[in-house]
């Protein structure tokens, strides 16, 4: 499914007009985002920045050269008591989609968490199949639902969550 010279990396600003055109997509025909207006390249471009300057990972999926999808953490909650938790993100293309992108994406994103924090949160805005069946591939269980917290297209929408605890960072080997 996935072509062998995909490339996983981490996001850098000139990817930023893309990825907003992946997420535009989402944002004009979904309820999988809140947001009603579409974002701009600056601003996904600033989005990108805060991410990376609270040291948390932002990955792209690149094939020939083309962005196809992205992942990213970001903090659960400002407060330090929730600094061992995040919050994840996946988007990808939408001509892309059923290709297993999401899934390499998530897999990716998780490995670069693991070690470093507790737990994964991912909210699904309901319903939404794909998004439950990948998260709960990976080992996500649903935590909570809140009903019609989320107003767009003349609906309201309920929102869950979902939550990975990740292994806890292993002791380096000692030897005797």
């Amino acid at each position: 499914m996935i072509a062998s010279d995909l490339i996983l990396r981490d996001a850098c600003a000139a990817d930023a007009a893309t990825i907003a055109a992946i997420y535009n997509h989402y944002v004009a025909t979904t309820v999988i985002s809140m947001e009603s207006d579409p974002v701009g390249a600056d601003e996904m471009a600033r989005r990108l920045a805060d991410v990376q300057d609270a040291a948390l990972p932002w990955l792209v999926a690149v094939d020939n050269g083309t962005v196809l999808g992205y992942a990213y953490a970001s903090k659960w909650r400002a407060r330090p008591g929730y600094r061992h938790a995040v919050e994840s993100s996946v988007y990808v293309d939408a001509a892309q989609r059923g290709r297993g992108l999401g899934l390499t994406l998530y897999r990716a994103l998780i490995a670069h968490l693991a070690g470093r924090f507790h737990c994964v949160i991912g909210g699904i805005a309901l319903p939404n199949a794909a998004s439950v069946a990948l998260h709960e591939r990976l080992g996500f269980r649903k935590v909570a639902c809140f009903t019609e917290v989320g107003h767009k297209f003349d609906g309201w929408v309920d929102v869950g969550y979902w939550q990975l605890h990740l292994p806890a960072p292993q002791p380096p080997e000692t030897h005797a």
